[in-house]
């Protein structure tokens, strides 16, 4: 079959579902283009979903929608289902070539030579200090390639975009040093090449590229430092400890001459901004420490929604279980549900918890975890479908308090919000949890309980690092608290202890352990002795939870 000269609109759904299916397929490779120390999925990741948020737009339109309608669908798609930095300009990279295309009236070589260009453009532009090395340069110099050879037929100007942006992805390491030092290229260019190849696979039918093997790549990070260099650069870098703590982001409804001041005010207390839409509406990201300030500096000119708040330092991959589960965050099917005055909502994953919250009264369990958090949607499937027109929600993850926060603007139910952080503090709001009371009461006595818990868990690194404790090496165990990574150990149950040692104090009387995947009888033993031994008058409590990653939640009282 010779090369296409020109594809239509079906011929550019075909591009954009290859290149989601080249995402998915990369996923992992590219997420382990990561530098930081804890289990994590970034930049693979937010564009892949990205990419699915085109997709549905695209399934909305039917079959047989026009060239126009489908560009408007890939613009509308990316913006409002963007994840990430790396999505936030993966979105104006498709918008721009969505713009392109539509005023060409088809995509053959001299509309995708003006696309890309495009493309590159609104990139820089999203981003307030654009960083050589990375995503930016890969796309300006593959928009450069096609350029070389403008006029020639598509396949060859795709052909000269892709070898241009893979040179150009060879030598992000030399302009950025700490992808040097870590052994890696960009992540966030390699997944846009996939673009190129998906657009190379529809119209010259050549295969896509195979992923490489996730575990020969071997990335090389000495200090968390390192990472704080890198961290307005890509989003798979999370920043130092001591650095930008936390990743906010929201869709903006606002006029469009307000933005400069907005960006402005942003400028101030954050980095990693991209801000990106236009026609009122807005996706805006960054890294920052004041999540107050970056959420006021929307409401003073104009209206947030779906606003979403990571911690970059406790930020997880929880994909697997999220497979394991069949969807990414749906309502738990209990079986039969009471008219209660207050029902409650909560948020968990792992089986055992799940028991516990159920034989604790919880109506609901919305599956959700850190990095793949539950939507607005979700939670508010979840309230509308418990018998109570009072409703307290447990978001039980710091991320998805201001998500859960959204519920009550969409509903005629009372909705309130019990800002628990862990699975330790929903425990703990539970048990003055009182499904007769109204929900104001339980509202105050939840909260009260909840805050009188000292949390902690145990994980694992998955990458060499450092913090203020000293080196980290793959495979020790890490002690985490509220305030950071408290111990570093061989053992896990040495981890575990040196945990409790930062956190105990004499005015404790509890500390329950939630045993989950790689906690062992050995271990706990181990725990409870050293308990026993150290804090005589402090009782243990076991609970088997199951959750994924992390061996053992703490909580304390």
């Amino acid at each position: 079959m010779p090369p296409q000269e020109r594809l239509d609109a079906d011929g550019l759904r075909s591009v954009i579902t290859a290149f989601r299916d080249g995402l998915r397929s990369h996923q992992a490779v590219i997420n382990r283009l990561n530098v930081y120390p804890v289990p994590d999925g970034d930049t693979g990741t937010n564009m892949a979903l990205t990419v699915e948020s085109v997709l549905g737009d695209l399934a909305a339109l039917g079959d047989g929608a026009d060239l126009a309608a489908t560009c408007k669908a890939i613009s509308h798609g990316s913006l409002m289902g963007a994840r990430g930095n790396s999505g936030v300009i993966l979105s104006q990279i498709l918008r721009g070539v969505a713009a392109t295309v539509a005023d060409a009236g088809q995509l053959d070589g001299a509309a995708l030579t003006t696309a890309l260009a495009t493309a590159s453009k609104a990139a820089y532009g999203a981003v307030m200090k654009p960083v050589e090395g990375t995503i930016l340069t890969v796309v300006r110099v593959a928009a450069a390639g096609a350029a070389s050879v403008n006029g020639a037929p598509l396949v060859q100007v795709a052909d000269a975009a892709a070898a241009a942006g893979r040179r150009a992805l060879a030598s992000t390491p030399e302009l950025l040093p700490v992808l040097a030092e870590a052994g890696v290229v960009d992540a966030g260019g390699s997944g846009f090449l996939l673009l190129l190849d998906a657009l190379l696979h529809i119209a010259d039918g050549r295969p896509m590229p195979e992923p490489a093997d996730v575990d020969s790549i071997d990335v090389n990070i000495t200090t968390l430092s390192d990472v704080a260099d890198h961290a307005h650069a890509q989003d798979e870098a999370h920043g130092d400890v001591s650095g930008l703590r936390y990743e906010v982001m929201y869709f903006l409804e606002a006029a469009d001459d307000t933005i400069p001041a907005f960006k402005h005010v942003w400028a101030g207390i954050g980095d990693s901004i991209v801000v990106v839409g236009g026609d009122g509406i807005w996706n805006c990201h960054i890294h920052t420490d004041d999540i107050g300030a970056a959420i006021e500096a929307a409401i003073d000119c104009g209206r947030p929604r779906n606003i979403r708040v990571t911690d970059l330092l406790e930020q997880v991959e929880e994909e697997r279980w999220v497979r394991e589960s069949g969807s990414e965050a749906v309502p738990d099917a209990r079986p039969s549900l009471e008219p209660v005055t207050t029902a409650v909502v909560a948020v968990s994953t792992g089986e055992g918890v799940r028991r516990i919250f159920h034989s604790l009264g919880v109506q609901r369990i919305v599956t959700g975890g850190q990095s793949m958090n539950p939507s607005t949607a979700d939670l508010l499937a979840a309230v509308e479908e418990v018998l109570a027109d009072d409703v307290v929600i447990l978001p039980n993850n710091k991320n998805i308090v201001p998500v859960a926060e959204q519920v009550q603007g969409q509903t005629t139910k009372r909705v309130r919000v019990v800002p628990t952080r862990g699975v330790a503090e929903g425990f703990a709001a539970l048990m003055a949890y009182d499904p007769a009371a109204p929900g104001d009461e339980n509202e105050a006595e939840m909260r009260e309980a909840a805050e009188h818990v000292v949390a902690g868990e145990v994980t694992r690194a998955v990458r060499p690092s450092s913090c203020e404790l000293g080196p980290i090496a793959e495979g020790d165990w890490l002690g985490i608290s509220r305030e950071g990574i408290r111990s570093i150990e061989k053992e896990l149950s040495d981890a575990a202890t040196a945990l409790l040692a930062d956190l105990l104090t004499g005015d404790h009387e509890i500390v329950t352990l939630i045993e989950g995947e790689g906690a062992n009888a050995g271990a706990t033993r181990r725990i409870t002795e050293w308990v026993a031994e150290h804090h005589p008058d402090v009782s243990c409590e076991i609970h088997h939870g199951g959750q994924p990653l992390y061996p053992y939640y703490v909580g304390i009282e």
